[in-house]
């Protein structure tokens, strides 16, 4: 259920306080660049503080640099979009720039659950951020929308947080073993497959129980509704009646 790896917890993202202190700018500075287009936070915390990329620190010391060979501001612009900064920014911050990234209290609101909720189940060892900054601020991939979603599913089908944790475990064991499939030995990969398949059986079996459930559900309110609309015709004709006067 946890698609994220080690490689992608070493993302960094900082808050508008540690960029200033890390790039020795000023807020003026930093504010001027970001309506110039030069700069620009990756989104923000539920406090709405500003959120950089780690490597939006090395591009500001790359305009400062242009600025000390006496650059103007409108002209690094151009560089900007001409031939960009050197190719280390330019790569990391279009390999960034094409996830979309939300905060634990926009993932909340999205799946219908409190924030609380989502670092609940962080705790709990079956969703991890994607990136974490030095300042505790947290930001997940949106392909977490549908991962919190299916973790919600779980809880409706009567799975423990516990039991949540081992299916997110056991498919983090799965992509393990397709990325590295010649690391793990026939044995192994054997074991977790069975119990794969296991889990697999054991939901498809809740999932049907559930449908079931639902239908009855569904074919009793039906029955009830009428029933209930029926009843509350006849009620209103006794109503009117009653109302009627004596002399009628």
């Amino acid at each position: 259920m946890v698609i994220c790896g080690d490689d992608v917890m070493k993302i960094s993202i900082c808050g508008k306080d540690e960029l200033l202190k890390k790039t020795a700018i000023s807020d003026t500075d930093l504010n001027n660049w970001e309506r110039l287009k030069l700069v620009s936070p990756v989104g923000y915390s539920d406090e709405k503080v500003p959120l950089y990329f780690g490597d939006m620190v090395e591009k500001i010391i790359h305009i400062k640099k242009l600025l000390d060979f006496g650059y103007e501001l409108s002209e690094i612009q151009k560089i900007i979009k001409k031939v960009g900064l050197p190719a280390k920014v330019n790569e990391n911050t279009k390999q960034n720039d094409e996830q979309n990234y939300v905060t634990v209290g926009k993932l909340a609101e999205q799946i219908g659950v409190s924030p609380r909720t989502i670092k609940h189940w962080e705790d709990k060892g079956i969703i991890e951020p994607d990136m974490r900054s030095e300042g505790g601020f947290r930001l997940y991939s949106r392909n977490y929308v549908f991962l919190c979603e299916l973790i919600r599913d779980l809880q409706l089908f009567g799975y423990s947080l516990e039991e949540i944790k081992a299916v997110s475990d056991l498919f983090k064991d799965y992509l393990m073993i397709c990325e590295h499939f010649g690391e793990h030995s026939p044995e192994e990969v054997s074991h977790k497959i069975d119990l794969m398949s296991a889990e697999i059986k054991a939901l498809f079996g809740k999932i049907n129980l559930l449908k079931k459930g639902i239908q009855r559900w569904e074919d009793l309110l039906k029955k009830k509704k009428k029933e209930i609309a029926a009843l509350q015709s006849r009620n209103k004709k006794r109503l009117k009646y009653e109302e009627k006067p004596d002399n009628e």
